[in-house]
């Protein structure tokens, strides 16, 4: 019983409605289509509420991936709704919209350390308050973290466009360096790839949710950096909004 992933078009989507195709023991329902992300690449599930028409309601506080890839089981906090049970999906809007934020910041991130250094990432993962990515770095002296931090920001306040698209695995495969993890995690049996462009500095293949615009992210600052191994290094984040990115710039 496949679920429409709503997200994967729009990830501006705060509420949908929907029908309960199923119910499962673990206090969880299948919807024919939802906009809750189920988490995966790094990325945190999103959290909200189904409505019932009658008024009912019922708080998402986890999901998981049924039988299918397509097939999305929201977790609920008590006894679910019945199957046929019409609903009203509602997402956490300011998470989840902190979650896009932080995650195309963090290909931002990439992108410039792949440029300046042809580094590959090792490991990455996101909440709402700080981000982290790992790459194949020998060194992240100081120096060398500025000089990352600087040119990320200046990526982000160009308002560089951001899209996303699904094509075929095997044109996915031609492209260079779209996986551009140390190890490549797409199973054989994935034959449609969704790739995500920041236009004129990005190209990756990825499933989660982004802005539509780098500006909406608004800046970085690199708050951390830890080694994990002589040729893997952690750098991580967190987001600085546009007015305060307005008052460093002007002091």
């Amino acid at each position: 019983m496949p679920t429409e992933l709503l997200y994967l078009n729009d990830s501006y989507v705060r509420e949908f409605t929907a029908t309960v195709l199923a119910v499962t023991p673990d206090q969880g329902v299948i919807l024919d289509r939802t906009a809750f992300y189920p988490g995966g690449g790094g990325q945190p599930h999103d959290t909200g509420e189904l409505v019932s028409t009658d008024g009912r309601s019922w708080r998402v506080v986890s999901l998981r991936r049924g039988t299918t890839a397509d097939e999305i089981v929201h977790l609920l906090d008590r006894e679910s709704p019945p199957a046929d049970t019409a609903v009203r999906g509602v997402l956490d809007w300011d998470r989840r919209y902190r979650l896009m934020r932080f995650h195309t910041a963090l290909h931002v991130l990439s992108a410039v350390v792949f440029r300046e250094f042809g580094a590959l990432v090792t490991g990455a993962n996101l909440d709402v308050d700080k981000a982290r990515m790992d790459f194949e770095l020998e060194d992240l002296a100081p120096e060398r973290v500025a000089r990352i931090e600087q040119l990320a920001n200046e990526a982000i306040a160009r308002g560089l466009p951001v899209r996303w698209w699904t094509i075929p695995r095997a044109e996915a495969e031609r492209i260079p360096d779209l996986i551009r993890t140390k190890v490549n995690l797409l199973p054989p049996s994935i034959q449609s790839i969704r790739v995500v462009e920041i236009s004129g500095l990005d190209l990756q293949a990825d499933g989660g949710t982004h802005v539509r615009n780098t500006r909406e992210i608004g800046g970085i600052r690199v708050v951390g950096t830890r080694s994990k191994g002589r040729n893997n290094k952690r750098i991580e984040i967190t987001l600085v909004d546009q007015a305060e990115n307005e008052r460093t710039e002007g002091s």
